[in-house]
């Protein structure tokens, strides 16, 4: 149980009396019982005025909570001040009012706030609230839960503050003190109010850990008015930008805010602040769940098919890629809004990957469809094979965002297996290539390679090639199987890109060399986990 005592009157006929809601004036006396905040609009009004009606003689305290019998009696604290500021039943003089509290209340009554400009007002209504989840039941999400944000004007941080300045310097008046932290945070009174009745029209729980966000962005017409003063007084705060229609972000009020002084903004703004025009508009209702992430292991079979789509200048070179021909499925059955491809390296586009893949995760970003089982990710995936020949899938699974990291770690000390087809412009004999089996750990130096030099910076990579396996096809012609370090460039390798890889299999072999086909045999991480067919 919660209740407004004696020190309490000076704040609530003050805010009373300059047209603050009965929400906010709970919040001003630092009331952190959420049950108040969810009374009624009227009965909160009914109980203040009550309060400030009632006879000091009578009791000290008197309890909101209509439905409990009054609180006990509690003895106020004498301050520094002594007896002269206390009256002679230790009750705090009450401020002057001309009107007296029925005037406050009709001040109050039916008006925009003067501090919340009609949030925990008109916005905690059940009108508000069934639009806010009639928005959320249309956009067809899966949720179990889900977590209410709030975007709020940004001179209601102007507004909160000059209401705490008028009432700082009534308490300082009577000898009182007010910190600000004292004050129960308008979002914090919201949510109070606003949850429970969001949980039972949804039928879910409210959880500030759930993926699933419905948020709500309040807007003020007379936003750039009211701070307008604050620009002139800190135009370092207020520096225009591109993707901002205005200067006045909730940030830069917060920091002007922070540094203006407290007689400035006095001078600048009344405190306690007057009743504004408008009422604030809900700009948008808005839903978004957390990304879900699907990873597993794709084969490319084309020689004509890039990892990504291939466009240059504008313009595209192939009509499809790896990853669409993967994501395109998994955002139709996700009804996702879009999607985010990684993979553990990458193949040129006239590469096949064979073997057991290459592992691929992709993040599908605000997906209306959370939860698949593990028979219908089977069924995915072989929705995937069935629509191309030239990529297969496996191990398609449901992932974690921190397990997609294990595909990344060491990238560079993981091994790949290749087989390339190699061409020589002299005559060779099983002889002349039998060596290059006996080669282990051969030290590389590779100049970022001429091919690549457009996208990525100039550098000297040290490689290895750990083990080489020839075979003779005739006298022009080899085929030559590699287990190298990640992240060598084979095909400069081979033909030694005009000496900016050495030592290369021209210069090994003493002639000039060539690739004709490269294939990687397998990639040598051991993520995602194997699936059973």
């Amino acid at each position: 149980m919660s209740s407004l005592t004696e020190k309490d009157r000076p704040i609530v006929q003050l805010l009373l009396n300059t047209g603050t809601c009965p929400r906010c004036v709970l919040r001003f006396c630092s009331v952190g019982s959420q049950m108040l905040y969810r009374h009624p609009h009227k009965d909160l009004m009914k109980d203040l005025q009550e309060f400030l009606e009632n006879s000091q003689e009578e009791e000290d305290t008197v309890c909101l909570d209509v439905a409990d019998p009054p609180c006990k009696r509690i003895r106020l604290e004498h301050r520094e001040g002594g007896a002269d500021d206390v009256n002679h039943n230790g009750a705090i003089p009450r401020p002057p009012s001309a009107d007296g509290g029925n005037a406050a209340t009709e001040s109050s009554a039916g008006k925009v706030c003067n501090v919340c400009l009609g949030i925990l007002q008109d916005f905690c209504e059940a009108d508000f609230v069934k639009k806010v989840c009639q928005k959320v039941n249309s956009a067809d999400y899966q949720f179990t839960s889900f977590v209410f944000s709030v975007s709020l004007p940004p001179q209601l941080s102007v507004r909160e503050r000059a209401a705490w300045l008028g009432v700082k310097q009534q308490m300082r008046n009577l000898g009182l003190p007010l910190a600000k932290d004292d004050i129960v945070q308008l979002k914090e009174a919201y949510k109070w109010i606003i949850h429970p009745q969001l949980s039972e029209e949804l039928g879910v729980p409210a959880d500030g850990k759930s993926l699933f966000e419905v948020s709500v962005v309040f807007a003020h017409p007379e936003t750039e008015e009211e701070c307008h003063f604050l620009a002139t007084a800190c135009p370092d705060c207020f520096k225009p930008a591109k993707n901002k229609q205005s200067v006045f972000t909730r940030m830069a009020v917060i920091k002007a805010l922070e540094k203006i002084k407290e007689e400035d903004f006095l001078k600048h703004f009344p405190c306690p602040p007057s009743s504004p025009k408008n009422l604030c508009d809900a700009l948008e209702i808005q839903c978004n769940n957390g990304a879900v992430f699907v990873a597993g292991r794709y084969n490319k079979y084309s020689r004509n098919l890039p990892q990504t789509p291939w466009i240059i200048d504008g313009e595209r070179k192939l009509e499809s890629s790896v990853e669409e021909l993967i994501s395109e499925h998994l955002m139709a059955e996700f009804k996702a809004d879009s999607f985010n491809f990684s993979s553990s390296g990458r193949e040129d586009v006239d590469v096949r990957t064979l073997g057991n893949g290459r592992p691929f995760a992709i993040e599908l970003v605000n997906p209306r469809r959370i939860r698949f089982s593990a028979e219908e990710m089977k069924r995915l995936q072989q929705a995937i094979n069935d629509s191309s020949d030239k990529i297969q899938v496996r191990d398609l699974q449901l992932v974690t965002r921190s397990a997609i990291g294990r595909m990344k770690e060491g990238e560079e000390e993981k091994t790949k297996t290749y087989s390339a087809l190699i061409w020589t412009d002299k005559a060779i004999q099983r002889e002349d290539i039998a060596f290059l089996d006996e080669i282990k750990e051969l030290k590389l130096e590779q100049k970022t390679p001429l091919r690549v030099l457009h996208r990525r910076p100039l550098a000297v990579r040290c490689r290895l090639i750990h083990t080489m396996r020839s075979e003779y096809i005739d006298e022009h012609h080899f085929r030559l199987h590699l287990k190298t370090q990640a992240g060598t460039y084979i095909k400069e390798f081979v033909h030694g890109d005009f000496g900016r890889t050495k030592p290369n299999i021209g210069s090994l072999l003493n002639r000039t060399a060539d690739i004709l086909e490269l294939d990687v045999e397998s990639v040598d991480v051991d993520w995602p986990p194997t699936l059973a067919d």
